[in-house]
């Protein structure tokens, strides 16, 4: 499964058949069929796969700026198959399968709760809605680092949009 997990966040859902990620897992068609019934199933199957990586990612994220430092990176920006599939796919899930898309909504949902408790108390009166915030500016500053052809303004969204988080996210100060 894993093998299909990284191959899509590189490729997009639509992006590889199921022979190609079964050739690659050393699997064939017709074995594929024995532990699936439809395509849908295995794409399902590989975002749950992926989305293990990004439960042991925030295992080793304690802070705020480690996760936006992380995050918008260039080793995360240069390894989307191994990266967050949260953003990887974030383009194909508007045309994904419900039960794709329940996956994706159940892992973003989580993603939300985690990212808002790392929100400092004080930097925020509605820290959900910071958290909500951060991650739609996450998620579109990876892609669109992604998107460009110059590297020097791929490098710029990353790093813009990572000092921009972290300075919107600092405590307030008292008076």
């Amino acid at each position: 499964m894993s093998v299909a997990a990284k191959r899509f966040r590189e490729l997009g859902l639509e992006g590889i058949g199921v022979a190609d990620v079964m050739k690659e897992a050393g699997v064939t068609v017709g074995g594929f069929y024995k532990h699936f019934d439809s395509r849908d199933e295995l794409v399902v199957e590989a975002l749950a796969t992926a989305f293990q990586d990004l439960d042991r990612w925030e295992e080793h994220t304690d802070t705020l700026a480690k996760l936006l430092e992380n995050y918008l990176s260039e080793g995360h920006r240069d390894a989307p198959g191994t990266g967050c599939a949260l953003g990887a796919l974030l383009g194909d899930m508007p045309r994904a399968s419900r039960s794709a898309k329940a996956v994706y909504t159940a892992r973003l949902k989580r993603s939300l709760a985690y990212s808002t408790g790392l929100v400092p108390p004080n930097a925020a009166p509605d820290r959900r809605a910071r958290s909500i915030l951060m991650i739609s500016a996450m998620l579109g500053a990876i892609n669109l680092s992604r998107a460009v052809s110059d590297p020097d303004l791929s490098l710029e969204i990353l790093q813009r949009t990572r000092d921009q988080l972290i300075g919107l996210n600092k405590p307030a100060k008292a008076h």
